[in-house]
């Protein structure tokens, strides 16, 4: 271990982004984030939540670049999780990080949409919320478990414009065709990770990160072929490593079948942003309130 992380994941960091910003990143794998949390607007809106926190006196912070989203500090989850707005699906905690792919994707009305690896459903239900209830989604999900519990928060959300698939997105028929696709792809989770973590080392690998990065490369390559030609999909992870993210994009760009579609980082002013070697993706630096995070925003050609 260097500096209470994987000597590999270390000198990876260095390469990629150099002495300084490595210690930055690791500054943000110490850190402890406050609760982040959405309004679930498919159930109730933001008025009415920030009106029960205060009747109990729970201080929170607003977003400024989603109305939707609010920051708890100094109260625990569980605290958040008695309150009946909780256990009646009015609200949904979810990182700040992972709100912004469904935002840039932007869903519309009648769209027909792929979540290709859709547990626990965060982003499904904001998607749906994000469309007024008007987009119909597929959610695929491989593992029964957590397909189980995809479903479940589905329900408690009443996002019932879901069709939950259990099945792995790679294995989709060719013959579907999609408006707009989410591909969130399973990753190592290096922007994710704890110093604190004592089995850090046991699990965050080598091997971990090399076969993400084969899934990643297979996922993206069934979304293109099940994306309409001229319509847009994001393609995001919550790893910083270029292995995970701008290799995986690259493949695919020169072979001329996406391109990249800018993303303003503008009203995520609150983030810290990583160099990318993409230009108009993004990269989000750990760090107090943000989880690490990769997206970009393709179009088919």
């Amino acid at each position: 271990m260097i500096n209470n992380i994987p000597e590999f994941l270390y000198h990876l960091l260095i390469a990629q982004y150099g002495k300084n910003l490595t210690n930055t990143i690791i500054e943000g794998y110490s850190q402890k984030r406050p609760l982040t949390l959405r309004a679930n607007t498919l159930k109730n809106n933001i008025q009415n939540i920030k009106s029960t926190f205060d009747s109990f006196g729970i201080p929170y912070k607003e977003v400024s670049w989603y109305k939707e989203a609010l920051i708890i500090e100094d109260i625990s989850e569980q605290q958040i999780k008695d309150l009946n707005i909780y256990k009646n699906g009015e609200i949904y905690l979810q990182s700040l990080s992972s709100m912004i792919p469904p935002i840039v994707l932007s869903p519309k009305e009648d769209e027909n949409i792929l979540d290709m690896a859709a547990a626990p459903g965060g982003k499904t239900t904001q998607m749906l919320a994000l469309s007024q209830n008007k987009a119909y989604i597929t959610a695929c999900e491989k593992n029964k478990v957590r397909a189980e519990r995809l479903q479940y928060n589905l329900n408690k959300q009443d996002a019932n414009r879901v069709n939950v698939m259990i099945k792995d997105a790679r294995q989709l028929d060719d013959f579907f065709s999609f408006d707009k696709i989410l591909l969130d792809a399973p990753c190592s989770g290096s922007g994710t990770i704890s110093i604190f973590d004592k089995k850090l080392e046991a699990t965050f690998t080598e091997d971990l990160v090399n076969r993400s990065s084969k899934v990643q490369a297979d996922l993206l390559k069934k979304a293109i072929t099940l994306l309409k030609s001229g319509h847009e999909m994001i393609y995001s992870t919550c790893s910083i490593l270029s292995k995970e993210n701008e290799e995986i994009l690259q493949k695919f760009i020169k072979l001329r079948k996406v391109e990249v579609i800018p993303i303003d980082t503008l009203p995520f002013s609150d983030a810290i942003f990583l160099p990318t070697s993409i230009k108009g993706t993004l990269c989000i630096c750990p760090s107090k309130l943000f989880e690490g995070f990769y997206v970009a925003k393709l179009r088919k050609l």
